[in-house]
C-alpha cells in the first residue's frame, strides 16, 4: 500500500491514505486523496528525492478543501506550525482548473526549493463541481455528491500522481 515517508527529527514517519482518512473522516475523501497526490508529486522534487523532515514544509494554495487541508496537516503539521496559507487569489493560480470553491493550485516550499502542483484536466468532472456549488441541494443530490466524492478518491487513488498533476520546480 502506497504512503506518504517524512522524516520528524530525523525519525522516518509514514501515512497510508486510510489513515488520512481516518484523520479527517468522510466529508471529502476526494480533497483527501488529492492533498496525498500532491504530496506524493512535490516531495521528490522538493530535495531530490529524499525525505523531508515534516516541520520544514510549506504550503500556499488556492485550493480550501478540508479534505486536502487535513491530509497536509497529519502529514506536515503544518496548520498547526503556521505554515499553511489558503488564498482564492493567488495570481500564478488563476489559468488553473478550478475546485469547487478555488483553484487546483498548490506551491509547497522545503528548505529553500519551492515546486508548483497544478491539476491535469480529467480528474474532477464539471459534474461534481456544479452540484458541489450548488445550493440547497436535496437529499438525493447530497447522496449523489457522497458518491462523486468517493468515486474522485477512488479514480485519484488508482492513477499514478505525475498522470494526475504537473509539476515545476520555481
Amino acid at each position: 500500500m502506497e504512503s506518504i515517508e517524512v522524516l520528524e527529527e530525523g525519525k522516518l514517519l509514514s501515512f497510508r491514505f486510510d489513515e488520512m482518512l481516518n484523520y479527517h473522516g468522510p466529508g471529502f475523501p476526494g480533497g483527501v486523496a488529492h492533498g496525498f497526490k500532491v504530496m506524493q508529486r512535490a516531495f521528490p522534487l522538493l530535495d531530490d528525492g529524499n525525505l523531508l523532515e515534516r516541520r520544514e514544509i510549506s504550503f500556499v494554495t488556492a485550493f480550501p478543501g478540508p479534505g486536502a487541508r487535513d491530509a497536509f496537516e497529519l502529514v506536515t503539521r503544518c496548520l498547526t506550525d503556521g505554515r499553511y496559507v489558503v488564498d482564492k487569489e493567488l495570481p500564478e493560480a488563476a489559468n488553473e482548473l478550478e475546485s469547487p470553491g478555488g483553484r487546483y493550485y498548490f506551491r509547497l516550499s522545503y528548505r529553500g526549493r519551492s515546486v508548483a502542483v497544478t491539476l491535469r484536466p480529467g480528474y474532477v468532472r464539471e459534474e461534481f463541481i456544479q452540484l458541489a456549488r450548488k445550493m440547497g441541494r436535496t437529499e438525493a443530490e447530497e447522496r449523489a455528491l457522497a458518491g462523486m466524492k468517493r468515486d474522485m478518491a477512488a479514480r485519484l487513488m488508482a492513477a499514478k500522481a505525475e498522470d494526475i498533476y504537473r509539476a515545476e520546480r520555481l
